[in-house]
């Protein structure tokens, strides 16, 4: 096989002490769905899914049904899969004819999905998202109702597995009134529930930001996203754990994701010349440089062109000069006896220096799910202890 430009390494141990902190935060009886959106948020569904069941995880949130499918070609046969997004009517027998839940957000769908499982001869599993106050996706009170008698009526067919909402801001304590308004209006539906002698199996509601922070959120099962890839959903959640704990820092959560190349090329560059594209970058005295053989093209972002680093020997070397579609330039003047072939770490530990996914999202004003999202599946990810 041919080698890649970069490669992604993620740490099963450090995930491990995530999953436990955690689920010492939840306690042990709700399920913990591990959201794997986005290609497991730049980690990648293929590798990642098998290393989550590792650490216990059997339940994943996906956002499509080609997601689902992702997930399902590496899952164990026991592990669950719920689609909390988009599915495709001409996709909802293969779903439910292979045991995947999904969420259902108005009253005409029900129809489609009953016709579908009568043809495939399975029950459908069905969570039933309600409209709280996010705005997005969510079933409206006044078609609730009408939803639950249907499902009432049809139980040889519709399994009502789930009642779910989607807090719009969780992660920002300014946004607390809203949250607490949707938490009360989610509870209005369970009231409705409760008074039809028709509950869910599942009662969920809460996201890595609810979860951590917001223990009244925690009913049968959390869905965390970014907590257990190491990240606290915000400042604001991390020092609401800092209170609730009486600690001043907490380190307990870490990032498993490295990111690394390897040097292309080394050359000197003459005082007075430019560094790649255009004139962003002029040498002010003699040079060595390393060219790193990806650019924005695998994801790395364009915007820290001259203002970003990488490690190589341990050492931070900054970025000089564009970073192109698939090539960026880095001073390594003040580095000792670099060779082609070095190893450069893009995102991760390197001796004593770390650079980490902040060192982006900082420079570029992107969020930490967003510059993971945008990785390249392409880029190899492989599990290392």
């Amino acid at each position: 096989m041919v080698k890649h430009s970069s490669r992604i390494e993620l740490n099963q141990i450090a995930y491990k002490g995530n999953i436990n902190f955690i689920r010492k935060k939840i306690g042990e009886k709700p399920i913990l769905s591990s959201v794997v959106k986005a290609n497991a948020y730049g980690h990648g569904i293929e590798v990642f899914v098998p290393m989550a069941e590792k650490c216990g995880i059997n339940h994943f949130c996906v956002a499509s049904s080609y997601e689902a499918e992702q997930v399902l070609s590496v899952c164990r046969p026991d592990s669950h899969i719920l689609i909390m997004g988009i599915i495709y009517e001409e996709d909802l027998g293969w779903a439910i004819s292979n045991g995947i839940a999904f969420f259902v957000y108005n009253f005409n769908r029900l129809a489609k999905v009953l016709e579908a499982a009568k043809k495939v001869d399975k029950k459908a599993k069905v969570h039933l998202e309600v409209e709280t106050g996010a705005n997005r996706t969510g079933m409206q009170a006044n078609e609730f109702p009408k939803a639950l008698s249907y499902l009432k009526q049809h139980q040889d067919w519709l399994i009502f597995e789930g009642l779910c909402t989607h807090f719009g801001g969780a992660e920002s304590i300014s946004n607390q009134f809203k949250i607490d308004q949707q938490h009360k209006r989610y509870k209005a539906f369970l009231k409705i529930c409760k008074e039809r002698k028709f509950l869910p199996e599942i009662r969920h509601i809460a996201c890595s930001a609810a979860a951590l922070a917001m223990e009244d959120t925690v009913y049968d099962m959390v869905r965390i996203g970014v907590a257990q890839y190491g990240f606290w959903p915000s400042p604001d959640i991390y020092y609401a754990h800092l209170h609730q704990t009486n600690k001043k820092s907490d380190a307990t959560m870490k990032r498993i994701f490295n990111w690394k190349t390897d040097i292309m090329d080394i050359r000197t560059v003459d005082q007075g010349e430019f560094i790649g594209y255009g004139t962003a970058f002029q040498a002010t005295q003699e040079m060595k440089i390393a060219v790193i053989p990806l650019g924005y093209s695998n994801g790395y972002p364009r915007a820290l062109s001259n203002r970003g680093q990488v490690l190589i020997h341990g050492k931070k070397a900054p970025i000089v000069g564009l970073i192109n579609m698939n090539l960026f330039m880095v001073d390594i003047t003040h580095i000792r006896e670099v060779a082609v072939g070095d190893e450069v770490v893009l995102i991760g530990r390197q001796k004593n220096n770390v650079i980490n996914v902040s060192s982006f999202t900082n420079a570029t004003q992107l969020l930490n799910n967003e510059m993971l999202s945008r990785l390249p599946a392409a880029i190899p990810r492989t599990v290392v202890k």
